[in-house]
This record gives structure tokens, C-alpha cells and sequence, in this order.
């Protein structure tokens, strides 16, 4: 009986940074879309609903700016994982909280705190490539600076709005 050997290469690091890089195209695809349905859920003309207009718009930005850094140096994008956050996102809203069709009391704070921690992954990855910058001309280390610059006012912005959100929640509740 002959046997073979499965031989297996070891991933490249094109290879690797593709996977990371897709990994967070599909983080900010999810977050795109968090970001837009709070944004759709706040009261109109709320400051809340024009920071999260503000917010939505800059995270849709933010994921072009990630495709075009994908696209310089010359990584495909993989349709299925982006699919498959967009679907993941859409599946999240359903949870069994008791308000199948309504929103849950609960949902603002949780939307704000796991939008909060997508815009923190988002700026890991931005500090990542920044270092990739160093030697890797195909990267503008300038860009990133500013979207870093971004991604942690946008930090800021979503903490100060999740302690108000959870204040008011809580203090509302403990009547």
C-alpha cells in the first residue's frame, strides 16, 4: 500500500497580510453597517443623531480608505468574508432580549459599546500598517496618521456617548 505525504507550504507573508487585512475589511464592513442603523435609529435632530450621522459617514470612509490600501498592495478581497460580517451584523439584531420586532431598552447602550470596540480594532490595525509604512512605500504612513488621528477622537466621542447613554438608562430604570 503506497502513502503519500501531504506537503503543505507555509503561508507568505502577502498571504498573512491579506488574511489580517480582509479580517478587518470585514470588521468595518459590520461596523458600517452598526454605525448607519444607529445613526437611523436616533432621534432626528438629536445631537446624538448627528454625531452618529457624522460617525456612520466617517467609519464608511474609513473602510474605502482600508480598500484602497488592499487594492496598493495588490491583495483580493475576499467577497465571502465581507458577506459574511454584512450577514453577521444583520443576524445580530436578532437577539433574544424580549423585543423581537422593537428595539430593546438595552440596545443603545450595547450598539455604542460594540461600535466603540469595532473603532478601537479599527485603530490597531491603522497602528499595524503603520508599520508596515516604514518599509513599504505602497502605503501612505502620512494617511495613516490621520486616520489614526480619527479613529481615536472617534474613541473618544463613542465613550463620553456611552457613559451618557448608560447613565440615562440606568438612572431611568432605578425609578
Amino acid at each position: 500500500m503506497a502513502t503519500t505525504t501531504a506537503t503543505t507550504t507555509a503561508p507568505t507573508r502577502h498571504d498573512l497580510l491579506g488574511i489580517y487585512l480582509n479580517d478587518h475589511l470585514a470588521g468595518a464592513t459590520a461596523g458600517m453597517g452598526l454605525a448607519r442603523r444607529m445613526a437611523a435609529a436616533a432621534e432626528p435632530g438629536s445631537a446624538r443623531s448627528a454625531l452618529l450621522g457624522r460617525l456612520a459617514a466617517e467609519i464608511a470612509a474609513d473602510r474605502t480608505a482600508l480598500v484602497s490600501i488592499i487594492t496598493a498592495l495588490g491583495i483580493k478581497v475576499s467577497g465571502y468574508k465581507v458577506f459574511g460580517a454584512w450577514a453577521g451584523q444583520h443576524a445580530g439584531r436578532l437577539k433574544l432580549n424580549g423585543h423581537l420586532l422593537t428595539r430593546s431598552p438595552l440596545s443603545d447602550l450595547e450598539e455604542t459599546e460594540v461600535l466603540r470596540l469595532g473603532v478601537s480594532g479599527k485603530a490597531a490595525g491603522w497602528r499595524t500598517l503603520r508599520t508596515l509604512a516604514e518599509t513599504d512605500d505602497r502605503i501612505d504612513a502620512a494617511r495613516l496618521g490621520e486616520l489614526l488621528a480619527r479613529a481615536s477622537r472617534q474613541e473618544d466621542e463613542l465613550e463620553e456617548l456611552r457613559v451618557s447613554v448608560a447613565g440615562q438608562l440606568l438612572r431611568e430604570r432605578s425609578r
